[in-house]
């Protein structure tokens, strides 16, 4: 294994902010312009935050929160926590109140960065929960509450003020201090189900998993533009999507918001996206319904371009034998379909990480096809959070790739994933039960199910979502979920019979094509609510679940299914902030629906 020449993330970005000094390491929107901060302006902004962490009486170990949207100041201050040797906490914006004072009181939290009034509104809200909180400091400047004291990014950091040599001295003493094995952040899991665990991970778990990452991916380089847009406060998008690229010397982007990414890829443009399925699952939907709008000749050429795409990507990537004919054929194709579709993509797209969920193998093969190459992975906060991944040079489509260098990948005997490796969390905060019971003799115990064919492993599912029915038949949900969802008149899908005599589904509607449908059939409805009920609608949804079922074995058949009218939610607690889906929380909020579908069985 190749020694990291890095003690800590502190240590990078100093080394950084000598050798790439005024090359852009951060761009954000600031009031309608785009600004950019260089490594130096990076490495500074931190250091103010670090020397104000320490006036304000925070030591080294201490645990600082950051309950914040994606933005350039959740670096910066993360940057500065760590450059003051205390641990990044970092919470979720979606979560609720009650959520945030279990995280605080459990971490012991004594500072909290918030983005703005809305987050500090919460904290106010269980000020007399969390009394372990000495003060707040607001990414925005407004007035706050005597009880809970406030103070802004840039007081804190006195920016207007240069630190002076002494106090770099000092500043850069803690950083020499900061030890590979030393604790960086606590991260509390979304989790599917139960309360959150404090995942613990050291300066060396995280260096291990980035420069590994990057050593396997191999065709990144120091010109790497990173959108960034998942949320910050989960480990994916903090690994891969922000100390990956300052690892690199390259730029990391923040896109206004999510409704905006796409207008913002065609502003960056992006060398690299680090994404989840459900984004790529729209992007999917949206350009297979404006293909729907257009003429038939039309029609017929995007299939025959993808029907060449997809023989061309199993020769050059799989096969490692490309014809010339075929070759010849998809740059005919790319010219014609695929270029259009990329440059929605800003044009400079090299690839996309994608991990967080299964992706459906159709629709990676899709992205492949147009030439945005989707490298899927696997991970979990535990294991800081790349186990394995595809890249160029090993590819399998359904698998979630190969594993690190100095990586070990395990099947037990009931099928669950284990792991063993140098990215392996040091353990549960304060829970030494719940760390026996996860790890033994260095091996993480994972909770999903996979296989390994070769050295590529293939995810089946999460041993606790797997489905046993009356009949005593094991059913892996995701893939079926995976099926539904590919078909266009279907947003989500929750596939349901635990112990019941057979499989029904919760169905969300693609919308857009359901009103078209409805237009076409001229039915009238007062609402979703009634539409979703409606006799032709209920029929048209029959027949799609009929032809799907057709590619099923008759145990993993749906036989029942009920439309929802609403889309499941975070804040209804159905989706965690990285839109898995919570099984036993949906299942309590529709359970009238989920009893009528085996009303008749079980009567």
């Amino acid at each position: 294994m190749d020694k990291i020449p890095y003690r800590s993330i502190p240590d990078m970005l100093r080394k950084h902010a000598t050798r790439y000094q005024a090359e852009p390491a951060v761009k954000f929107r600031k009031q309608g312009e785009w600004v950019t901060l260089s490594y130096l302006q990076f490495y500074e902004r931190a250091l103010m935050v670090a020397r104000g962490l320490r006036k304000s009486l925070i030591q080294p170990g201490d645990k600082v929160a950051i309950l914040s949207e994606n933005r350039s100041g959740w670096i910066i201050a993360d940057m500065g926590i760590q450059c003051a040797a205390a641990v990044t906490v970092p919470i979720y914006p979606t979560n609720t109140p009650e959520q945030i004072e279990y995280m605080l009181n459990h971490s012991e939290a004594k500072l909290v960065f918030v983005s703005g009034k809305a987050q500090y509104r919460k904290l106010l809200k269980i000020r007399d929960a969390i009394p372990a909180v000495q003060l707040v400091v607001s990414f925005e400047r407004f007035l706050g509450e005597p009880s809970l004291p406030l103070t802004t990014f840039y007081q804190l950091s006195e920016i207007d003020d240069p630190i002076m040599d002494q106090e770099r001295a000092e500043l850069e003493a803690v950083i020499d201090g900061i030890e590979p094995q030393a604790l960086m952040t606590l991260i509390y899991t979304s989790g599917t189900t139960g309360v959150p665990k404090g995942v613990m991970l050291s300066q060396g778990n995280i260096l291990f998993d980035v420069w590994n990452t990057i050593k396997k991916t191999r065709i990144l380089d120091r010109d790497e533009v990173f959108l960034s847009f998942l949320p910050l406060s989960h480990v994916f998008e903090r690994s891969v999507g922000y100390y990956l690229p300052l690892m690199l010397g390259g730029l990391i982007a923040f896109a206004d918001s999510i409704e905006k990414i796409a207008e913002n890829m065609v502003e960056v443009e992006p060398t690299a996206i680090v994404c989840v399925p459900r984004l790529f699952e729209k992007i999917y939907s949206r350009i297979y319904e404006n293909v729907h709008q257009l003429a038939l000749y039309k029609r017929k050429l995007f299939r025959n371009a993808l029907s060449v795409g997809r023989r061309y990507i199993y020769a050059k990537y799989i096969d490692r034998k490309l014809p010339f004919w075929l070759k010849f054929q998809y740059a005919v194709a790319d010219r014609l379909v695929f270029g259009k579709l990329r440059r929605r993509f800003g044009g400079n797209i090299k690839f996309c990480c994608c991990g967080g969920a299964p992706l459906d193998q159709h629709i990676n093969e899709f992205f492949w096809i147009i030439g945005v190459p989707i490298l899927e992975g696997y991970g979990l906060t535990e294991t800081s959070p790349v186990i394995c991944n595809n890249n160029f040079q090993e590819i399998r489509f359904g698998s979630v790739g190969t594993a690190l260098e100095s990586t070990e990948i395990a099947i037990a005997d009931d099928g669950e994933v284990l792991v063993r490796g140098p990215q392996v969390m040091l353990g549960y905060y304060k829970d030494a039960a719940a760390t026996a019971e996860a790890i033994s003799d260095g091996w993480f115990k994972t909770g999903d199910i996979g296989r390994l064919e070769g050295r590529f492993l293939y995810i089946t599912d999460r041993k606790k979502e797997l489905i046993v029915t009356a009949g005593g038949k094991n059913i892996a949900p995701q893939p079926i979920e995976n099926l539904l969802k590919r078909d266009k008149y279907i947003s989500q899908a929750l596939v349901y019979g635990d112990r019941r005599p057979y499989l029904a589904a919760l169905l969300v509607p693609t919308i857009e094509r359901l009103l078209e449908f409805a237009r076409e059939k001229e039915i009238n409805y007062h609402d979703l609510n009634d539409l979703v009920v409606h006799e032709p609608v209920m029929k048209l949804y029959a027949q799609r679940l009929e032809e799907i079922n057709a590619g099923l074995a008759s145990y993993e058949t749906i036989k029942k299914f009920v439309l929802l009218p609403r889309d499941f939610g975070i804040e209804a607690g159905e989706l965690t902030p990285t839109l898995k889906l919570k099984r036993k929380r949906i299942a309590e909020n529709f359970k009238e629906e989920i009893e009528r579908m085996y009303a008749d069985a079980e009567s």
